[in-house]
């Protein structure tokens, strides 16, 4: 069977179209399914800029679909995962919203930061949404919601996810490990633990100001001493003071 996205039986008007070349402005004619054309004036090739990948990230079929592509556009997959991770998040917590709104607003935190980091976005803004997962299964397992409790929990559900999704080995295997000690930073940390670990943290003191305010000079030294990174203190230090 073919994708009815790129069965021209199902195409509408719009579906073969003209775009200038970047490089010549002569216009180049595409079908939607064209993956790049080369122009015939200047001999420039680009990518069809009308292409949407998003169903890439959850799709069986997307390597067999995108190994023709550029290797550009196969790069964009893991980035196209992470939408798709936070819709298995929320489906998971169901109409838990208090930890929908929390791992929301790490992963917002954490993309900020992280993108101020240099980390990977795909691992970062994942393992944000993910890092509580296990949450359920400590208080259902343990009667707690303790970090240990979590911790211990969270990375099998978080696998199961990230294969559902087709996620590769590596990616999978990075995410589970930080769920795993989300809590708690060994000695020597990747970028892409400090960001979600600063990320949570940030969340975590916003809930707790929330229900009991802290002074400025007790916000101060926490902000000094706790984060790890300076994009995670400077984004602490515009939300708090």
């Amino acid at each position: 069977m073919k994708c009815p996205g790129q069965d021209s039986r199902y195409w509408k008007p719009g579906s073969i179209f003209e775009a200038k070349c970047p490089k010549c402005g002569t216009e180049v004619e595409f079908f939607k399914d064209d993956t790049a054309r080369k122009c015939s004036q200047c001999g420039h090739r680009f990518i069809n800029p009308s292409m949407d990948f998003g169903c890439a990230s959850y799709c069986e079929f997307a390597e067999q679909c995108l190994g023709t592509l550029p290797p550009e556009l196969l790069a964009q997959k893991e980035n196209l995962l992470k939408d798709r991770v936070a819709i298995e998040m929320k489906k998971y917590f169901k109409s838990d919203f208090r930890r929908i709104g929390h791992a929301m607003k790490v992963a917002r935190y954490a993309e900020q930061i992280g993108k101020a980091e240099g980390g990977n976005l795909a691992v970062i803004l994942s393992s944000a949404y993910l890092h509580d997962i296990g949450i359920h299964e400590a208080e259902r397992k343990h009667g707690s919601t303790a970090a240990k409790y979590q911790e211990i929990e969270g990375p099998p559900i978080a696998k199961d996810i990230m294969k559902k999704l087709g996620a590769k080995d590596e990616l999978t295997g990075e995410v589970c490990d930080l769920v795993s000690h989300h809590h708690h930073p060994r000695k020597v940390e990747t970028t892409n633990f400090k960001a979600v670990y600063d990320a949570d943290l940030i969340v975590n003191m916003e809930e707790g100001h929330q229900e009991k305010p802290l002074d400025g000079d007790r916000l101060n030294k926490i902000i000094e001493k706790s984060f790890l990174t300076e994009s995670g203190k400077k984004k602490a230090e515009e939300v708090f003071l």
